[in-house]
């Protein structure tokens, strides 16, 4: 029997171990995509206890939490911290299987130095070593980001922002990390999202100085957005949609649409459809312009329980996986980008695991020669993220594409404690690789195996968005 978590955990072959130790386990990272404050950056802010910096905003805990038979009181309610990390203390040993077993001890080992596994017996014993050790200014979060030895971070930012935490981060030159700025334009695309649009538009239109009142004045409005966002080192945007439109419209068509939806009345879903389609390509055409990544992020189905959407609001846990046939649409859009030279490089992320395969297949349509892997299926995302996920799109990417360009591992998290994700994704890429060369299915080639491990964890993202780290 193997000891718990040890230092061989994942790696289940000496060659799986020698990838590990020697090519990806002092890799940098860059995390290019996830959902942390920047405002928290800038400021360098300190935490109080382990429940605000691990518990409070992880809906994943939630979910698990709820799943458990927790009340709510216990997870988003008012009872105090240390009663909320006793709940998720007892929930944990139930969650054999579910990757928040594994994140969470990771978590506790790398920061904590604890290696106790976390129960209800333990709780009391490890919260007050964490809170020890979160007392120290070790553990403020420009301290957490340089000790997981993080080069660089993608922030996810509405276009309305100022912005002024980026440029704060920038300016201080005692601290070398880059946080760059991510365009994420979504509520401009849902046009059919009221108030939301709404109350979004006259912040643009404040924040732009302009009177929107057109089609003209919008897109105006949004690459002047576009340029302010470059200016402050933005080079990848992402789009978070359910389905993927694409229908054909004419300009003026889309004018009217923008028009009727101004003058508060219901759009058609064809109405809808045309003009979402019309952004999506607008924005990609921008994106091309500039060098910068566009990503999707494809297939949720949000707020599910409309009981708890009213309590919570969003991103509290209530959302699923959709069951979308988008490859058609999907073809279409890079296809009329592709027509006219102006397509972007571009990272498709799928929530259902039953689309690798179909993205897998459409994206190899559409790859170009101005840098390797132009056209990418993005990495396990959100209920893909565990060991199945990530090992089912590796070995998708590999039958489909080619392997040793892909971007790698992301957080996708509002946790600065997340950067474990990485060593995790990490463990599995060289185990997965390891068993090739073991069972004889690719040579043990030095060269090539540093190549492609070094690049998968931080080479090729740090080429592929074209940043200088230092």
């Amino acid at each position: 029997m193997k000891k718990f978590m040890d230092e061989n955990f994942l790696l289940n072959s000496s060659t799986a171990v020698k990838l590990y130790n020697e090519y990806a386990k002092d890799m940098p990272i860059f995390d290019y995509h996830c959902h942390v404050s920047p405002k928290e950056i800038a400021e360098d802010k300190a935490f109080s206890d382990i429940t605000e910096i691990w518990i409070s905003g992880d809906h994943y805990k939630w979910r698990a939490m709820r799943s458990n038979g927790i009340e709510e009181h216990y997870i988003t309610g008012d009872a105090d911290n240390r009663e909320k990390f006793q709940k998720w203390a007892e929930t944990l040993p139930y969650c054999i299987g579910n990757p928040l077993y594994h994140w969470s001890h990771l978590e506790l080992k790398r920061y904590f130095n604890i290696d106790e596994p976390l129960n209800g017996d333990t709780a009391e014993k490890i919260w007050y070593e964490c809170n020890n050790k979160l007392n120290s200014q070790d553990f403020s979060v420009r301290n957490i980001i340089v000790n997981s030895n993080v080069k660089a971070i993608c922030t996810t930012d509405d276009p309305a922002d100022s912005l002024e935490n980026h440029k704060k981060i920038k300016e201080d030159n005692n601290f070398n990390v880059k946080v760059l700025p991510a365009f994420r334009p979504d509520k401009v695309v849902n046009i059919h999202k009221y108030p939301v649009f709404f109350e979004w538009l006259e912040k643009l239109a404040k924040v732009t100085n302009n009177d929107i009142t057109n089609l003209d004045s919008l897109l105006s409005a949004l690459i002047s957005r576009i340029d302010f966002f470059h200016g402050v080192g933005c080079r990848l945007s992402d789009h978070g949609l359910e389905n993927v439109a694409f229908y054909k419209y004419n300009n003026s068509e889309i004018d009217s649409i923008f028009q009727k939806a101004l003058a508060g009345k219901a759009l058609t879903d064809i109405e809808i459809k045309k003009y979402q389609t019309k952004m999506l390509l607008f924005f990609g055409e921008e994106y091309a312009k500039r060098n910068w990544v566009m990503q999707y992020h494809i297939g949720v189905i949000r707020n599910n329980n409309t009981r708890m959407y009213e309590k919570l609001g969003p991103d509290t846990g209530f959302d699923a996986v959709g069951d979308f046939n988008f490859s058609k649409n999907i073809s279409k859009l890079l296809d009329a980008l592709e027509m006219k030279n102006l397509l972007p490089k571009t990272i498709f992320y799928n929530i259902n695991p039953k689309d690798n395969f179909v993205l897998g297949t459409v994206l190899g349509c559409f790859q170009g020669s101005e840098v390797p892997g132009k056209i990418q299926l993005g990495t396990g995302w959100w209920f893909n993220d565990q060991k199945d996920g990530i090992q089912k799109q590796l070995i998708c990417f590999g039958n489909l594409g080619v392997l040793g360009r892909f971007l790698g591992m992301l957080t996708d998290s509002r946790s600065f404690l997340s950067y474990t994700r990485h060593e995790y994704f990490r463990r599995i890429l060289c185990n997965l690789i390891g068993n090739w060369v073991e069972n004889g299915e690719y040579p043990y080639n030095e060269k090539f195996l540093k190549d492609i491990i070094e690049g998968i964890c931080f080479n090729n993202i740090r080429e592929y968005l074209d940043v200088a780290i230092t």
